[in-house]
């Protein structure tokens, strides 16, 4: 059983980006509107940045993983449209198959930039809507590899303190 504990900046480091507000801001639109500039560093490879928007069902927790992706050409970051919680499963590379793997849980007002090449979960919003903008790479190529595990990873909400 893995324990999906909440999603800081620093634990989730090795795989990307949480995206949130906080730091320095500029205000804007007559002073009524705070801008956090430049969150996630988009790394895309031969391609072009796109948003889409992604439609997921609302997951239960424990939830079990089955499969693992990840985007050899670009970085994806999911930012949910309503404030909402999602479970992030992440591993890293190790010999073209997911390594061991580490879970958040992302709470309201927080996304994730997802790097490039590092294996994650399918997307899975466990509060919400399930809507999601996402930002990621668009072109032709191969941007998509899947690994089914061979042991169902179960994953629950780390219990507090």
């Amino acid at each position: 059983m893995l324990e999906a504990l909440p999603i800081t900046p620093e634990a989730f480091a090795p795989f990307g980006e949480v995206v949130e507000t906080g730091g320095d801001f500029k205000l804007i639109n007559e002073g009524c509107c705070r801008r956090y500039s430049d969150l996630a560093t988009l790394d895309i490879l031969d391609g072009q940045p796109g948003i889409s928007l992604f439609q997921a069902e609302i997951r239960a927790l424990p939830h079990d993983c089955t499969l693992m992706e990840r985007h050899p050409l670009g970085s994806q970051c999911f930012i949910p449209m309503q404030n909402a919680e999602f479970l992030v499963i992440v591993a890293p590379d190790e010999g073209g198959q997911p390594g061991p793997p580490s879970a958040f849980i992302a709470g309201p007002g927080q996304g994730v930039n997802i790097g490039r090449n590092v294996w994650h979960g399918v997307l899975c919003p466990i509060s919400g809507s399930g809507l999601f903008a996402v930002i990621d790479r668009i072109g032709a190529g191969a941007n998509l590899e899947e690994v089914r595990l061979k042991t169902t990873l179960r994953i629950r909400r780390a219990r507090p303190g």
